[in-house]
Formats: structure tokens, sequence, C-alpha cells
């Protein structure tokens, strides 16, 4: 399978966070979400990506093309949603569009207008008088406008209300339908993950420590809920991470079938990502 994204071995040390070998690849037509805390790496390896940070040691390459060496050729097909983005908030959703047609060649002036109807953002409004909500629908608009191949998103839904992340949900699923395009796609909202990500990776402290299709985690994975002596009686290798709670151990377990055959346990909770994330990060 061919992939459209590949970050191999990126560090980059600050004061106080440090990315460490940062490793994963996205295949086309698919949507990879990734995970982790605020403060995890999720940005900052997106911003590597499109070489806004400096100063990184590691490989990039996009559609096959080394991120910094073929910037210009790359960044024409990319559509981009930072959690941190922003447009002047004096203009207009016109004035986006009078600018972008002197910046992308492929800007779709119809395409923008009718994101623009779809999310009833009015064209000559500022948008300073635009909700949080508003606004990132703006962004997810402008991003799609100009047939990128490639979505990087950085909290996309953050601040949109149930509904409406169901309508940007469909959108990205209509986007990599032709089998060509795909999206990296950060966000605390895991059950949307759920649903659209083909795949998971999950970076922790500025590692990559899990990165696995959404069907053999939510499929393979479980966790195994049982006594103080049940737990002791289960072998460190069958787990992969435990937490004691005030009654009862939550075990953390990446095949269920196995288990369930050497151990007789009939009961297994079916994994969600917020678990997997829990597990992760506050189990022993």
């Amino acid at each position: 399978m061919e992939n459209i994204l590949e970050v191999k071995n990126l560090c980059k040390k600050y004061d106080n966070f440090e990315l460490k070998n940062v490793s994963f690849s996205l295949p086309k037509g698919m949507i990879m979400g990734f995970i982790g805390e605020n403060g995890a790496g999720k940005t900052t390896t997106i911003k590597a990506i499109l070489d806004i940070i400096k100063s990184y040691s590691g490989d990039i390459k996009i559609f096959g093309l080394n991120n910094r060496i073929d910037d210009d050729k790359i960044k024409e097909d990319i559509g981009v949603v930072l959690d941190d983005m922003f447009f002047p908030e004096i203009l207009t959703p016109n004035d986006i569009n009078n600018s972008m047609k002197y910046i992308y060649k492929n800007w779709d002036s119809k395409m923008f207008y009718n994101y623009l109807k779809d999310f009833s953002l009015l064209p000559n409004k500022q948008i300073k008088t635009f909700s949080k909500g508003m606004k990132k629908k703006l962004e997810i608009a402008t991003a799609l406008s100009h047939h990128p191949k490639l979505l990087l998103l950085d909290e996309p839904t953050s601040g949109l209300d149930p509904i409406a992340r169901s309508e940007i949900i469909d959108i990205f699923q209509k986007f990599i339908e032709n089998d060509e395009c795909s999206i990296l796609l950060s966000s605390h909202i895991t059950a949307d993950l759920e649903h659209i990500a083909d795949y998971i990776t999950f970076i922790n402290n500025g590692e990559i420590i899990l990165s696995k299709t959404t069907n053999e985690l939510l499929d393979n994975y479980g966790i195994v809920k049982c006594s103080e002596k049940q737990f002791k009686l289960i072998d460190k290798k069958d787990y992969i991470k435990y937490r004691k709670t005030k009654y009862e151990y939550d075990v953390l377990i990446e095949n269920k079938n196995n288990f369930k055959t050497k151990y007789s346990i009939d009961v297994i909770d079916k994994l969600t990502i917020d678990d997997l994330m829990v597990m992760m990060i506050k189990g022993e």
C-alpha cells in the first residue's frame, strides 16, 4: 500500500520537551487519528511535517517528496487546519477567497462559496463577528477549497456542536472516497475517531507508543475487570497495563481470544479509545 505521508525518526528538542524518534506512515485513501494528552507532541509533529518549525532531525516525506527540499511542490496539495491557526479578524470570507486565488493554483471559488452556504457563513461578515465554531468551519472550508490530496488537521472539530461535527465528519469521509487522498486528524474527541479513523497513532510525552489499525484495537484489545486474587494469577506478559481501582483491577490486554482461552474468563469489556489513552498513560 502506497504511503502519502512518512515520518521517520523525527526528533526536536526544546528546553522542557522533546520529540523522540517519532515514526509513522499514513497510506493513501486512509484517515489516521493522532491522539495524546495536551502537550504530548501532536501539534509539534504536525508543524514539523509542514516545516513550520525548524532545527529538527529525521526524515519526512509527503507524496514521496522531501518536505524541506520540495516544499513549494508539496504545499499546493496540502490542506491545513491548526488549533492555533487564525485569519485576521477584520477580514471577511470574501477577502479570504480573493487572497487564496493568488496563493493556490487550484483554488476553487465555487467550492468555497458552496461550503460557506452549507456552513451558514455569510461571505460579507467580518470574521470577528463569528463564533469559535464558525471560525473553525471557515478554516475547514478554506483547507478543502483548493483540492488538496492530504489534510493535516489539528483539532478541526473543536468548538463545534454534535450536529456540526457530524456534518464535518461526513465531509472528511467523502474527501477520501477516491482512495487518492488522506487525512491526519488530531482530536481529543475520540468517539469521532472510532467512527472514521482507519488508523490510530498514539503519542505520549514526545514518543509514539502505539500505531495500529482502528479495527485491530477495537476488535482485539480489551479491558479485564478482576479481583486482586485473579490479577495475581495473570502472567505479566499477557497484559499491557493495569490500574488498581477502589474495588477491582482494570487490566488492558492485547488479544481477547488468547486471554479467554488461557484464563477461562468470559467477560472482557470492549475497548474505547478513551480507555486506551487512560490505561496507557495512567496504568502501571
